[in-house]
């Protein structure tokens, strides 16, 4: 079941029918959880027949990935120093996956709880590591080749003091990046109804954004900010 899960969510990344919404939740004492849930309802749509018959017809699961790196220790081992402490972070991370076939429904929710906001600044990592603790396609159950992951691209920082939140998305590796928006360009055409959404609450009222278009909540302390995943990737 933990394998079929990571292979729906390694799928549901490259495809272009899922809806992204990055939220946040933070407390007072700057405590809280963030969290990046991915709406692959028209994925279940696109496969019809062959979803119901391979998936329950109703399922709520969280895996702890502390619980899950663990059983797959004697794999992470033979994987490189590096690559290991990036498998590390991931502990206090779980995945969600909520599925009701006869709906069209499938949600995949990734999240930590967090002390400071500082520790969820390796959330984007996480989901590019869960692509590389599928089991290969016709291996035994090995961890992916390490020659054939992909550089991280696109990096996000958060920061929270003096009541000041601030997120900042910047890019790790320039060529790379290129090479992506001209991948992309190719194929806005039909990736241009794939949406990216921050929603964000805070415990006390916004007095401002820097972000003109965003929307707010009616008590003021919850903003929302809406672009299509091609705008948001540039």
């Amino acid at each position: 079941m933990i394998k079929k899960l990571f292979f729906l969510v390694a799928l549901s990344i490259s495809l272009i029918s899922c809806q992204f919404t990055e939220t946040l939740q933070l407390n007072e004492d700057g405590s809280g959880r963030m969290a990046i849930v991915m709406d692959m309802g028209e994925l279940m749509a696109m496969g019809g027949d062959m979803m119901k018959d391979s998936i329950p017809t109703k399922l709520d699961t969280i895996i702890s990935m502390k619980t899950f790196l663990d059983e797959k220790k004697d794999s992470i081992s033979q994987l490189s120093e590096e690559k290991q402490m990036q498998l590390k972070k991931l502990e206090n991370y779980h995945i969600q996956t909520v599925m009701d076939t006869e709906k069209g429904e499938m949600v995949f929710n990734m999240y930590t709880d967090f002390k400071s906001i500082n520790e969820a600044n390796d959330i984007f990592n996480g989901l590019g590591q869960t692509k590389s603790l599928m089991p290969n396609m016709g291996d035994h159950d090995g961890m992916n080749n390490e020659d054939e992951e992909e550089n991280e691209v696109i990096g996000v920082s958060y920061s929270y003091k003096n009541k000041k939140f601030i997120r900042d998305s910047y890019i790790k590796d320039v060529e790379k990046h290129q090479q992506e928006v001209d991948s992309l360009k190719k194929t806005e055409s039909f990736m241009g109804a794939m949406r990216y959404k921050l929603k964000y609450s805070f415990p006390s009222k916004i007095v401002k954004s820097s972000i003109d278009d965003a929307k707010f909540s009616l008590d003021g302390k919850t903003i929302e900010v809406e672009a299509s995943f091609i705008d948001y990737f540039k």
